[in-house]
Parts: C-alpha cells; structure tokens; sequence
C-alpha cells in the first residue's frame, strides 16, 4: 500500500459529530478555554471545523479566530489512537458549555 492508500485509510476511520452552538455568546474564551483543557488530555489530533475554516482544538487563539456565535454549526473531529475517548469527551463537553 502506497502512502496516499494509507492517509486514505487513516481518514475514512477519523470520527466526527456535527454541533449547532445554543449558546447566546457562541464560543468566547470561556468555552474556548474548557475545550482547550479538555483536548490536550488526548493525543488524538482534535479539529473544530466551521464554514471550511478549522483549528486545532488544543489551541484556544485557533478557536476564537473562528468566531464561532449562537446558531452555527461547527464539525468536531478526532483522528489517533483514543479519538474514540476524545470525541465521547468533546462531545459531551460541548453539548454541556455550548
């Protein structure tokens, strides 16, 4: 298997869940900091994703710059050997904050 096969591969098993954000003050540096602490714990790779623009999750700057508001809805993605665990996690968190 050539590398493309294997990146390939390694996408199609990435787990995801789509979030629309209730929270009348979208993500600001509160939420954004919850979600920061909770993402470095794992050593998945963790993307927030909104409008085709993404940021690593472990990186509260990346965050914010999406500007994120109330009634967008954002694509939350882990991709490494506990992205199951990550994503139980982010998405309890954000279905918690947000």
């Amino acid at each position: 298997m050539n590398k493309f096969d294997r990146r390939k591969e390694r996408y199609t098993i990435m787990k995801e869940f789509t979030y629309t954000v209730t929270d009348p003050l979208g993500v600001h540096a509160r939420p954004a900091g919850i979600l920061v602490k909770e993402a470095v714990k794992f050593t998945s790779d963790i993307t927030i994703e909104k409008d085709g623009k993404s940021a690593d999750a472990k990186r509260i700057f990346g965050l914010m710059g999406l500007g994120v508001k109330q009634g967008h809805t954002i694509t939350v993605r882990a991709d490494g050997a506990d992205e199951d665990a990550a994503i139980a996690a982010m998405q309890a968190l954000i279905k918690e904050n947000m």
